[in-house]
């Protein structure tokens, strides 16, 4: 099962959305507070439907990044080799990310 894990470094919180094998497959900013980092997190598991992906192709890599609403980018993934496997990416993020724990790493 996927994981959120919010982490602390640089002077700001950050999460990742990690697979259940361990493969990080969204990452969010940095934000200066954890309630932030939070609100961040909840943002993602609010907006998991399949329109609020945006797939890319650059520098020969395949990747997605995840847009609220309001147009911000709430999530970048990580980057591909393949079309098929950023598919997958975004597909694990829509079935685990809503109801997926927090984990507090900081």
């Amino acid at each position: 099962m996927a994981a959120f894990q919010i982490f602390y470094s640089s002077n700001q919180y950050w999460y990742h959305l990690r697979a259940g094998n361990g493969e990080i497959v969204q990452s969010g900013e940095g934000y200066t507070t954890k309630a932030s980092c939070q609100n961040g997190i909840r943002s993602v598991q609010t907006n998991c439907q399949p329109h609020r992906f945006e797939s890319y192709f650059a520098s020969g890599q395949y990747g997605f990044n995840h847009v609220a609403a309001n147009g911000e980018i709430i999530g970048r993934s990580e980057k591909y080799t393949t079309a098929q496997s950023r598919d997958h990416g975004i597909q694990v993020v829509l079935r685990e990310a809503p109801d997926a724990p927090v984990q507090d790493l900081t």
